[in-house]
């Protein structure tokens, strides 16, 4: 039987370990500091954000919730941003994405100080990390790497494909992949023949933003699946192509009206020798690097 990897027992120890580093901080007398800016009235990001700034505050973590309007200009935000990079109480600098259609998110995100990164975003983190230097790495990914380290899965040597190649997840998880001394493929939904190239993998990533795209046929049996996707499904056709026969999901679906699924089709997990469930398996890591970031550019930026 496959092993269900904790990501939610995972996050709990980071949590631990930052929560033990802050301590030695203050005794320097430093506190790391984020910034969290949210623009406009979005309910999900405001949900997610002000979860991140609970998580500061049960760590002893400085934070500053910044909610412009939804009508403030690019402009505006440059000007934001520019004070928090000169602003010596704030190690890290979090712009929640996504923002109004109006605001250009390429110039902001590229505005925020590299040394403040704690999204790793930043096209000079997104260089160093490829370059195998010291880099704030993206949270999601960095959290995949946590996992099969602190679950025991060996990653050197091991073939690993990623399926995904944005910026955030599906790029930054093939660098910190590499760098661990895995034999790493990108795949995405252009390749050809994917089925051919993730049944050789040790290690499967998804993370293509597609519900259910690995099926059982693409997956190697005995692999170690990692599904970051979160993607929400509320249809009755939806929910039995999925989940049917789950009496426990069927009882939240009627009451929710709604639940999530994976990049993985939950049959496919039958095969594999150990998996992230969705919900409870990539998902919590991202809060708990997040907060690990800020407080590794608190310790960058004062030489620590």
């Amino acid at each position: 039987m496959a092993s269900i990897l904790d990501g939610v027992a995972i996050a709990l120890a980071i949590k631990q370990e930052v929560a033990q580093e802050v301590r030695a901080l203050a005794a320097q007398g430093i506190r790391p500091g984020l910034a969290a800016v949210l623009v406009g009235n979005v309910p999900a990001s405001e949900i997610y954000v002000r979860s991140k700034v609970q998580t500061c505050a049960e760590l002893g973590i400085y934070s500053d919730l910044i909610t412009p309007p939804e009508n403030t200009t690019t402009e505006a935000l440059l000007e934001l941003v520019a004070s928090l990079n000169s602003r010596d109480s704030i190690d890290g600098i979090l712009i929640q994405l996504p923002l109004p259609s109006h605001i250009d998110s390429k110039i902001l995100l590229d505005a925020v100080s590299p040394g403040k990164d704690v999204d790793g975003l930043h096209p000079v983190n997104a260089g160093r990390l490829q370059a195998g230097r010291p880099a704030l790495a993206p949270c999601t990914p960095a959290g995949v790497i946590e996992i099969l380290k602190r679950s025991g899965i060996p990653i050197a040597s091991r073939h690993a494909v990623v399926v995904g190649r944005s910026d955030i997840v599906g790029k930054p998880a093939a660098m910190l992949l590499l760098q661990q001394n895995a034999t790493v493929t990108i795949c995405h939904s252009k390749t050809r023949d994917l089925g051919a190239i993730t049944r050789q993998a040790d290690i499967l990533v998804a993370a293509i933003g597609r519900p259910g795209f690995i099926t059982p046929e693409m997956v190697n049996p005995g692999a170690t699946i990692i599904d970051v996707g979160i993607n929400r499904i509320n249809t009755r056709k939806e929910f039995d192509h999925f989940f049917a026969g789950n009496a426990r999901r069927e009882a939240s679906f009627v009451t929710r009206g709604s639940t999530i699924v994976g990049d993985v089709h939950p049959a496919a997990f039958k095969l594999a020798g150990a998996y992230t469930p969705v919900p409870g398996g990539v998902g919590p890591l991202t809060i708990a690097m997040l907060m690990s970031n800020t407080v590794r550019a608190a310790k960058l930026r004062r030489g620590l």
